[in-house]
C-alpha cells in the first residue's frame, strides 16, 4: 500500500506550502508522539524524543510546531539544535529514547524542508510504522489534560558526543598529522562539527562553507556542488578534500590534484581496504544506479555484491536481509553498519582516510584499478499520469540502446520519489555512444511525458 506523505526520505517539500506548514507539522508532531508512545515500553515514564535540525531559517518554526505537537501528545522532546542527520541517530540510541526526528530537506535548497524519523535504535522507521502516523493523522488533535503533556529539554552537550562518537570510530593507533584537509559543511548542519573531528584526530583543517546565514545551504558549496572543493584545495595545496551535504549524509572527496572522487569509488576505497584486512563481513550493497565499473571490480575482487532501489533506506534494508555492514550510492550515501546505523558523510570520510593512512597511499593510488565507465544522466519533466515506461516507443529507444551497447553497458530509467521526474540514465565504455543513447532516449520520453 502506497503512503501519502512519506517518501523515500520522510515527508519533503516546499516551505509554506502544504504539507510543509506549521499547521500540519504540528499534526504530524502529535499523530506521530501517539502512534509512537503506544508501540513503545517505557516502564510508566514518558516518551522520549529528540529533535535536530540544519541550518535551513525554516527550521525554527518546524522545530516549534513539532514540539507543540508532541508535548499535546504527552511526549518528552529533547532539542539538540542545529545537528547532521546520523547525529541526531547516534543521540537517540545514546540517550534510550524512543525516536529521533531531524527537519532537513538533505541536499536541496534552503526553501524547501522536510520532516524524517528514526526508531529507537537509530534506523529510519519502517514501512508500518509510517502507514500508522499517517492513519493517526486523520484523526483530530485532542490535546493531552495539563498532567499528561510532555516537557521539553534542550542537550546541551549534543555537539560534543557526537565529535566523540566520531572520532571514536578512527583507528586509536592512527592519526591524520601531517595532512591538510579542506572540509566544506555547505553551510549546513556539519558546519561546527566536520572541522573539529578532523582537526581533533591532528590534521590541519581549513573550513570552507561553513558560515550559514539560514538561506545558502547547500548553494554552491559542499557534495552537490564540490567546484569550490576542488578550487580550495589546489588553493591552500592540501591533501585532501571533504565535501558533506547539508544535513551530513553524503561524502564527495577531492585529491591534491582536484580530482573528485564519488560515493562509487569511495565506497570501493574502503571495501578494497577492508577486504585485504580480512575485515569485510560479507558482501557490498550498491544500488540501480552504481557504477558498472564497481561492479565488475567487486567481480575481480571476489567480493560479493547486490543492487538495491534507489534510496539508503533500500540499500539498509538490503544490507540487514544479506547479514552485511558495507554499502552505498555513488551520490555520496555511504552505509558502515559496524560504525554506525546509519549513513554519515564524516565517519565515511574517516573509513576513507583509515585505508590512506593504512596502505601509505593517495585516492588515485589506491583507485588505480577502478576505471569508472561514462555515465549520463538526463532528468525529463514528466505530467502526472504519464506512464512512458510502457510505452512502445520508450521500449524500442531503449532496446536499440543496448543493443549498441552490446553488453558492455547499461540502461536505466526510473522515475524520481520526489519530484515529476524520469530519469534516464545510460553507461558504459564508449562516452560518445553513452551520450548518443542517452539523449535519444530522453527526447522519446520528452515528446510523449508531453502530451
Amino acid at each position: 500500500m502506497s503512503k501519502k506523505y512519506f517518501g523515500t526520505d520522510g515527508i519533503r517539500g516546499r516551505v509554506g506550502e502544504y504539507p510543509i506548514t506549521p499547521q500540519f507539522v504540528m499534526h504530524l508532531g502529535y499523530a506521530g508522539g501517539k502512534v509512537l508512545a503506544s508501540m513503545s515500553d517505557t516502564r510508566g515514564e514518558r516518551t522520549g524524543v529528540l529533535i535536530g535540525k540544519d541550518t535551513r531559517i525554516s527550521g525554527y518554526m518546524l522545530e516549534s510546531a513539532l514540539e507543540a505537537g508532541l508535548i499535546a501528545a504527552g511526549i518528552d522532546v529533547y532539542l539538540a539544535g542545529p545537528v547532521p542527520t546520523p547525529a541526531v541517530a547516534y543521540l537517540t540510541r545514546a540517550l534510550r529514547l524512543q525516536a529521533g526526528i531531524v527537519i532537513s530537506a538533505s541536499h536541496n535548497p534552503f526553501d524547501d524542508n522536510g520532516i524524517k524519523f528514526f526508531s529507537a535504535h537509530g534506523t529510519k522507521l519502517p514501512d508500518e510504522t509510517e502507514r500508522a502516523i499517517e492513519a493517526a493523522l486523520d484523526n483530530e488533535m485532542q490535546t493531552n489534560a495539563s498532567d499528561g503533556l510532555g516537557k521539553a529539554k534542550r542537550i546541551d552537550d549534543a555537539v560534543g558526543r557526537y565529535i566523540e562518537f566520531c572520532k571514536s570510530t578512527f583507528p586509536a593507533e592512527l592519526d591524520l598529522r601531517g595532512l591538510k584537509i579542506v572540509v566544506d559543511s555547505a553551510h549546513g548542519a556539519t558546519y561546527h562539527i566536520a572541522r573539529h573531528v578532523f582537526h581533533e584526530l591532528g590534521a590541519d583543517v581549513v573550513a570552507i562553507g561553513a558560515q550559514p546565514d539560514g538561506k545558502n545551504i547547500n548553494d554552491g558549496y559542499g557534495a552537490t556542488a564540490p567546484d569550490n572543493l576542488r578550487a580550495a584545495v589546489i588553493e591552500h595545496k592540501a591533501d585532501i578534500g571533504i565535501a558533506l551535504d547539508g544535513d551530513g549524509d553524503r561524502l564527495v572527496m577531492a585529491d591534491s590534484a582536484g580530482k573528485l572522487y564519488d560515493g562509487d569509488q569511495l565506497l570501493y576505497v574502503i571495501a578494497s581496504h577492508r577486504q585485504a584486512q580480512g575485515l569485510l563481513h560479507g558482501g557490498v550493497v550498491g544500488t540501480l544506479m552504481t557504477n558498472l565499473a564497481f561492479e565488475h571490480a567487486m567481480q575481480r575482487l571476489g567480493i560479493p555484491f547486490k543492487r538495491a532501489k534507489v534510496g539508503d533506506r533500500y540499500v539498509m534494508e538490503l544490507l540487514q536481509q544479506q547479514g552485511w555492514q558495507l554499502g552505498g550510492e555513488n551520490s555520496g550515501h555511504i552505509i558502515c553498519l559496524d560504525k554506525h546505523s546509519t549513513g554519515d558523510g564524516i565517519i565515511s570520510a574517516l573509513q576513507v582516510l583509515h585505508a590512506l593512512r593504512a596502505n601509505k597511499q593517495t585516492l588515485a593510488e589506491t583507485t588505480r584499478d577502478l576505471h569508472m565507465y561514462p555515465q549520463v544522466l538526463i532528468n525529463v519533466k514528466v505530467n502526472k499520469g504519464v506512464d512512458c515506461l510502457s510505452h512502445n516507443q520508450v521500449r524500442a529507444a531503449v532496446g536499440d540502446a543496448e543493443q549498441a551497447l552490446n553488453g558492455k553497458g547499461r540502461v536505466l530509467l526510473r522515475p524520481s520519489g520526489t519530484e515529476p521526474l524520469l530519469r534516464v540514465m545510460v553507461e558504459g565504455e564508449d562516452q560518445q555512444l553513452v551520450e548518443k543513447s542517452a539523449r535519444r532516449i530522453a527526447d522519446v520520453v520528452r515528446k510523449l511525458a508531453i502530451s
